[in-house]
């Protein structure tokens, strides 16, 4: 008991310090926004050496009414041209290793209050306004001078960078906002972003989207939090205290249980799938996830092969089921910090709801067990199990 509480403690200690994940949403692509392609003609506008090839660029709709045009050169330059409806503020797009915004290096542009187009990159060192920092980056720019234009409603940025490798698929991120930088260049906060993967493989033909929805991260999170941050902790606080309660305290530990593992296993599919999209740089947390997939598939399976009460096996089939479930638990929370610590959405609604949990959790393990020690609840009743069932005093206990 007190192991459980001072890791509850610290896993509130940590989250106070984690940016929380949640996508920002991603507008579905409708035949408007496949539109925006064919508003205007680029090399009426834009400056050589994007002129001369900017109309016969592959044009993709990304996310809102960002556009993607780009081609690429057998020596890893690539030219990318990106636009979006404009009325103030700034527009731009990320590039990252992983997905995630932390680390990446974007080119930001904008029309100044007094009509001047701004270009800019930016390193993006953290969530902070003051850690994104401008004039600096790993995007190797190339002599090209990268430019902005406004045309319409529509404003232009584009821009040559040349890879060290050619990547097929790069996480791209897209962040708008409608507040104008500081006169020193400081972005202010994005009014929303997404991040989308880009096959650049197919350069000089039509380009594969795929996005990464709101939907999808949220319920991998959603699941991943009900499943091993709710429904298993309280399976198991049932377990240990509702013993005088019996045989209503088995029923009710074997149902949380197995809902618990099912919402736990749409988390790892969940987190497979965004995995395949994405192809985020996260070995603790996926590592974290498949270690806990195969420890709750073993709790499983011991259910079905418990030995019978009366059995020396027995004895040992309940310290192994106490504490792989202890274990369970204990990874299953560290592996929620970590998917939160992920996301660098630098919002605070994960952060509220998963610290509400997890501190509502510690505070009944704190209440009930002060009630144990009292000898008010916990110590099983002479109540006669069911007939086709052994006594199930295996089930985990905290």
């Amino acid at each position: 008991m007190r192991a459980f509480v001072g890791f509850y403690i610290l896993c509130i200690l940590i989250g106070q310090d984690l940016p929380f994940l949640a996508a920002d949403d991603v507008n579905a692509i409708n035949d408007s926004t496949q539109n925006l392609c064919f508003a205007n003609r680029l090399s009426d506008f834009l400056p050589p050496p994007y002129s001369n090839i900017s109309d016969n660029m592959p044009c993709t709709p990304l996310w809102n009414t960002f556009v993607l045009r780009y081609s690429e050169s057998r020596d890893n330059v690539m030219t990318i041209i990106v636009s979006a409806l404009y009325t103030t503020g700034w527009v731009g797009i990320g590039f990252s290793k992983d997905g995630r915004m932390v680390g990446s290096s974007a080119m930001i542009g904008w029309i100044s209050k007094k009509g001047h187009a701004k270009i800019k990159q930016y390193y993006l060192q953290g969530t902070e306004r003051d850690q994104v920092v401008p004039d600096q980056g790993e995007l190797q720019l190339q002599k090209v001078p990268p430019v902005v234009a406004l045309h319409g409603a529509m404003i232009y940025l584009a821009f040559q960078v040349k890879f060290a490798v050619r990547v097929p698929r790069r996480a791209v991120i897209l962040a708008f906002s409608t507040a104008y930088p500081s006169k020193l260049g400081r972005l202010t906060k994005h009014d929303d972003k997404t991040t989308v993967v880009v096959d650049f493989s197919k350069a000089s033909g039509a380009t594969s989207i795929k996005t990464t929805t709101s939907t999808e991260k949220t319920k991998h999170g959603v699941m991943a939090i009900l499943g091993w941050g709710f429904l298993l902790p309280v399976g198991a606080i049932l377990a240990r205290y509702l013993r005088h309660k019996d045989p209503l305290w088995y029923y009710l530990h074997i149902c949380l249980q197995f809902t618990g593992f099912i919402f736990g296993l749409a988390a790892v599919i969940l987190g497979i799938q965004l995995y395949n999209r994405i192809h985020p740089n996260i070995p603790a947390h996926r590592g974290i996830g498949i270690f806990l997939l195969v420890l709750s598939i073993l709790q499983v399976l011991a259910f079905f092969a418990r030995p019978q009460k009366e059995t020396k096996m027995r004895r040992y089939w309940n310290w192994y089921h106490h504490w792989i479930g202890r274990i369970s638990l204990f990874f299953g929370a560290v592996n929620i910090v970590l998917g939160i610590r992920m996301a660098n959405n630098g919002g605070d609604g994960w952060k509220i709801g998963y610290g509400f949990v997890l501190s509502l959790t510690l505070l009944a393990f704190v209440v009930l067990e002060i009630f144990r020690i009292r000898g008010s609840i916990g110590s099983p009743s002479s109540h006669t199990p069911p007939s086709f069932e052994a006594h199930p005093t295996s089930s985990t206990s905290v």
